[in-house]
């Protein structure tokens, strides 16, 4: 008599995985450093809870830009327009709101006219993802030239929307949703986690996400393969609209009021988020896990920067700016002998 034994499945623990990504070990790291850094430095506001829920509202804003630029990123590509689409998107979410509730409405045509609204954001956000997406794929203007001048595009509709002045007066209804909390976590964060989770799942369970990092690691050998190069770009450069224009809609309920030039650091930060998480600029590698730990830990750092009063926010881009430099720097000399190039017979 024989007995049948079926093999045990291997499981992978967190810390295996994390020696095995060397990377990813060092991004966590340095996340667990800042936060004992400032834990011992400031032990009082940091770990009061006001400090955490503010953090857990703002970073959503720029974290949803970066999953949309990370995207564009995958294919060698990049998106510079997203804060664009964003303020956009909030100002027309805004206009609508105003214009479908007055004094009158009730609770359910409330409910309809947030509903409406959110659905134009983002439709406006997927279209103008998809002209991004236009310019790259079919007419091959360099993406990063083509989303610049969508991004003074935009930024020029918004303006022309609401004539340079903010846009206030947003129904009591739409902070009922978006401005929420679910016991003593903030809307905003669900709303991360959940189109987080969307996109992770969309790049590991469909083969999207396999298909344009092929793109970006070698857009020739993939069109080779069969891969339908412009359907994938024009969908990619689309989802990163729609991360936009989700990143307009949390903008327009922490602000309560939209205008053109909400954000306008943001630009700047996303690509760094992006780099920073492990996304090549040259395309063809990157990780969603990388670039999240990439929000939280910035998010960190900059709360963290607000706990010391003699430092001002005007060093915020010369800090971003910096760290990004030192990352590229980085990445770049990874794997190189810097003195190599002094070596006799060897070539620069």
């Amino acid at each position: 008599m024989s007995t049948s034994t079926t093999p045990a499945r291997k499981r992978i623990s967190m810390p295996s995985f994390l020696a095995k990504d060397t990377y990813m070990t060092r991004l966590v790291l340095i996340l667990v450093l800042l936060l004992i850094f400032f834990a011992i430095v400031r032990p009082g506001p940091f770990f009061a809870l006001r400090t955490w829920q503010s953090m857990a509202i703002q970073f959503p804003e720029f974290g949803l830009m970066a999953l949309g630029v990370m995207l564009t990123m995958f294919t060698g590509g990049i998106d510079l327009s997203a804060v664009s689409i964003a303020n956009v998107t909030s100002i027309c979410t805004a206009l609508v709101l105003r214009a479908m509730l007055t004094g009158d409405a009730n609770a359910s045509s409330m409910g309809m006219a947030v509903l409406i609204a959110v659905a134009i954001a983002l439709i406006v956000g997927s279209v103008f993802g998809a002209f991004n997406g236009f310019l790259v794929s079919v007419l091959r203007i360099p993406p990063i030239l083509a989303t610049l001048g969508t991004m003074e595009l935009f930024g020029g509709i918004a303006i022309i929307l609401t004539e340079g002045k903010p846009v206030s007066g947003i129904p009591d209804a739409y902070g009922a949703v978006f401005a929420a909390r679910l016991g003593f976590i903030p809307m905003p964060l669900i709303i991360f986690i959940v189109c987080a989770t969307i996109v992770g799942l969309i790049l590991t369970l469909t083969g999207f996400g396999t298909k344009i990092l092929l793109i970006g690691a070698n857009e020739t050998a993939a069109h080779f393969s069969g891969l339908k190069i412009r359907s994938l770009l024009m969908r990619t450069y689309m989802l990163s609209g729609i991360m936009g224009a989700m990143a307009g809609l949390v903008m327009l309920a922490n602000y309560n009021s939209a205008k053109a030039d909400y954000g306008a650091s943001y630009t700047l930060l996303t690509v760094l988020i992006a780099v920073l998480g492990g996304v090549n600029p040259n395309g063809g590698k990157g990780r969603i896990a990388g670039v999240i730990l990439a929000v939280v830990m910035l998010q960190v750092l900059s709360s963290g920067l607000n706990m010391f009063p003699n430092i001002s926010n005007f060093y915020r881009a010369l800090i971003w700016g910096g760290v990004l430099l030192v990352v590229i720097c980085a990445n770049e000399m990874k794997g190189r002998n810097p003195l190599a190039r002094f070596l006799p017979g060897r070539k620069n």
